[in-house]
């Protein structure tokens, strides 16, 4: 039986979160970074210099998500925190139509991506890595988390789209639909208590 722990994604291992990121899915391209930066920033920045930001942003920490190992191998990553710290979220349609709360708000915590390595796909690491992910967020004293995920419940979706999870997997673990702002998209919330 393979053994699946989670840690945070700390500096001393960003070379993990790289062998995840490079995995499989736009990570490589990516580097996580989409949800922190603003659109033109994003559009002009090359894929070293997003990677060069995230490498900055997990030096300075806190955290900015968790880490999933399967028998010790870097598997599974998820973002996880303070909304206001995940700057695209402000702009985001999704966001703008879906949540109540005031993007300013600190104790509101967002889950914004997932990158699983192909390999080790289908094994329930993303609820894994989402039950991390709120423990650590109830550690940050969250009082809401908020993900905006594919509703996978009608259709199947493909493994590109689920870098935002699966409406199912965070229903599973407690979170209800507050809203549904495209037929695809949905915003789901978590009350801490």
């Amino acid at each position: 039986m393979e053994e699946i722990s989670t840690h945070s994604a700390t500096i001393d291992r960003w070379h993990d979160l790289q062998d995840v990121l490079t995995g499989g899915g736009d990570g490589k391209s990516c580097q996580c970074m989409w949800p922190v930066m603003q659109g033109s920033i994003w559009r002009s920045c090359s894929v070293e210099e997003r990677r060069s930001a995230l490498h900055e942003e997990i030096a300075s920490g806190p955290a900015p998500g968790i880490i999933a190992y399967v028998d010790g191998i870097p598997a599974g990553w998820v973002r996880v925190g303070p909304r206001p710290h995940q700057r695209r979220l402000e702009k985001s349609r999704i966001v703008k139509a879906g949540s109540n709360e005031p993007f300013e708000e600190t104790s509101i915590w967002a889950i914004t991506c997932f990158s699983i390595r192909r390999e080790f796909r289908g094994r329930g690491l993303t609820a894994k890595l989402l039950r991390a992910a709120v423990e650590y967020a109830k550690r940050g004293r969250a009082r809401t988390i908020e993900a905006y995920p594919i509703d996978n419940r009608e259709a199947k979706t493909s493994n590109a789209n689920l870098f935002v999870g699966p409406v199912t997997t965070f229903l599973n673990e407690g979170f209800t639909i507050v809203a549904h702002p495209t037929p695809l998209r949905a915003v789901v919330s978590l009350t801490c208590s």
